[in-house]
């Protein structure tokens, strides 16, 4: 029986976080308010961090300048940020850990609380084809509007994306062996006890104490 290895992204799979970083981005090209965008941004993630993020008032601010670009703009703009605010925060070891399941034969999954235009082209670095990220709405132009649909991949809302995506395919978890899971963030707590294996990678204080009771194993690729 095959197993299905998840992934978290934002300091798990890359050693920062991108939904925090893309707004220091748009900082650096000018396309923002600095000064707004930055205090905003960091009031969120601390949030976050603390886990007590209202998630569509994040979501708000953070999606709105999506809708001020067209797709390929913001494609070209993606690339710029990848280099520069992504690609020197993965490591080797990070790199190994995709491959020592992809060699196993494991089905491979990211599911993330950042919206699938920041982390989809992040996980093909991994070749990670399977990519959950809160949706996003697109309008008639063909331009994104800076709203959500469905549920954000937060919190519980990742279990309820999860077995939204294995009904798709005509699964559950029981259609697989084992179902491994790997997150940093006490965030993602309800989805680490319902897989068969969790694992805390680069682990806050509350997960760290979690994995020590729990008996969970605990990688950290921030050394």
């Amino acid at each position: 029986m095959k197993n299905l290895a998840i992934f978290d992204l934002d300091n798990t799979l890359i050693n920062t976080d991108s939904d925090h970083s893309w707004p220091q981005y748009l900082i650096q090209k000018g396309v923002v308010d600095a000064e707004y965008t930055r205090a905003q941004n960091d009031k969120f993630y601390r949030d976050y961090q603390n886990g007590c993020l209202n998630i569509d008032e994040f979501l708000k601010f953070h999606l709105e300048p999506l809708s001020r670009f067209s797709k390929e703009e913001l494609a070209e703009m993606h690339r710029e940020f990848t280099a520069a605010f992504i690609v020197p925060h993965i490591s080797p070891m990070q790199k190994m850990l995709v491959e020592s399941h992809r060699n196993a034969g494991d089905e491979l999954l990211v599911i993330s609380s950042t919206n699938e235009f920041i982390i989809t082209p992040i996980c093909r670095l991994f070749g990670i084809e399977n990519v959950i990220g809160t949706r996003l709405e697109t309008g008639a132009d063909g331009r994104y509007t800076g709203n959500y649909v469905g549920t954000p991949s937060l919190k519980e809302g990742k279990i309820t994306r999860l077995n939204e995506w294995l009904a798709e395919r005509g699964e559950t978890l029981a259609s697989y062996g084992k179902t491994y899971f790997y997150s940093d963030s006490k965030n993602d707590l309800p989805l680490l006890r319902l897989v068969s294996d969790p694992v805390a990678v680069n682990p806050d204080e509350v997960l760290q104490q979690e994995a020590e009771t729990q008996g969970w194993p605990v990688l950290n690729f921030k050394l």
